[in-house]
């Protein structure tokens, strides 16, 4: 009886060793696997997406109408009807140049014209009682309508010397002051149409083919918008088009012409800012941009070998979206490239990875953005 439980006991003593020993493997090997998991970096494929980008271009503002009002006649400026910067609707009074000499000729024209009537007036009652011949009548007749036209004449130059405007638009600094003497010619202000505007941007030889070919495909109107100097959107879209035949065989660009709308006034001629386009890029090869560092101005990623090994690849951005980086060339779609602790290794080590799928990697964007 003592010999049989003592067979139990040494039975069951071994059943727990073997417990203990599987139990002991099994965590070490867990831990083991873990170990391994938190040592693993993070990385993942390009893919290929439909992205739409904004393209900015450096672009300068234009009023649809700009002319300089100078003045038509010699002679002291006596009246200014407006203030700088002002409205000012067509035909009204702008200046009032009073020439003293063009005055005086027209007082005479009209005086002779005045004394060519009245000798016509008599000669005509004397040609119907017979006293004067026709051809006397005649050359009467055609001195009156030489005078009349003198007057006519001087009276054309008088009123020259009243400056209106010659459209609705917004004046400029006044160039003379009240009382100053300006001949004939003399820059007064300028003024502008403001109410549209064209705003001007050259644009590369790939990008205007792109647009041509969207437009041929849509049919429809390259709509851009302004971005002003203070970051914000102007808050009404224009339409562009190209406005000259050829390239600029320097830059390698071609002049862009955007008309804006301006009711309110709000952006005036001379101004600067972007020309924003949007563009569609269909199957755009993506990458995150923190999948990217820079050595000496160019940018590189590291592609990641079947076998774990890591290799330094340089490659062009084409554009940037929020981020994301649009790939030009360097890598394709089946590469696999490393996400994080690209300052902790180096061109040629061998590392350990795990594959994160695009949605994955998406999230985790919308994460760091709350």
């Amino acid at each position: 009886m003592k010999l049989l439980k003592g067979l139990k006991h040494s039975f069951t003593s071994k059943i727990l060793v073997t417990v203990f020993v599987l139990t002991s493997f099994l965590q070490m090997n867990c831990h083991s696997k873990n170990h391994e998991d938190k040592n693993a970096l993070m990385a993942t494929y390009p893919w290929k997406q439909d992205v739409i980008i904004d393209k900015n271009y450096v672009a300068q503002v234009k009023a649809i109408q700009r002319i300089e009002i100078r003045a038509f006649e010699k002679g002291y400026l006596t009246h200014i009807y407006m203030d700088e910067g002002k409205i000012v609707k067509k035909g009204q009074k702008l200046f009032q140049v009073m020439p003293m000499l063009v005055t005086a000729q027209y007082e005479k024209a009209k005086a002779e014209y005045e004394s060519t009537q009245i000798e016509f007036e008599n000669t005509e009652k004397l040609f119907k009682e017979n006293v004067v011949s026709q051809t006397e009548l005649s050359l009467i007749k055609a001195r009156l309508k030489k005078n009349k036209a003198a007057m006519e004449l001087a009276q054309v130059h008088l009123n020259l010397a009243t400056v209106t405007a010659p459209f609705t638009g917004i004046t400029d600094r006044f160039q003379v002051r009240l009382g100053s003497l300006v001949e004939e010619g003399t820059l007064l202000t300028t003024i502008s149409d403001i109410s549209k505007l064209w705003v001007y941007f050259n644009v590369s030889e790939k990008d205007y083919l792109n647009f041509s070919n969207a437009r041929r495909s849509g049919d429809k109107p390259l709509k851009v918008k302004f971005l002003m100097a203070n970051g914000e959107y102007f808050n009404h879209e224009g339409i562009a088009d190209t406005i000259e035949g050829e390239f600029d065989s320097e830059t390698g660009t071609i002049p862009f012409r955007a008309t804006f709308p301006n009711p309110d006034r709000l952006l005036r001629h001379g101004e600067t800012g972007n020309v924003v386009v949007k563009e569609n890029l269909k199957e755009a090869l993506l990458i995150p941009q923190k999948a990217t560092f820079e050595v000496l101005d160019k940018r590189y990623v590291y592609t990641i070998s079947s076998k774990g090994k890591l290799k330094s690849t340089e490659i062009k951005i084409s554009n940037e979206i929020p981020h994301l980086f649009v790939v030009e060339s360097g890598i394709t779609d089946s590469d696999i490239i490393l996400l994080e602790g690209l300052g902790k290794v180096h061109d040629g080590d061998i590392v350990k990875f795990n594959i994160e799928t695009r949605e994955n990697v998406m999230k985790s964007f919308e994460l760091q953005a709350h």
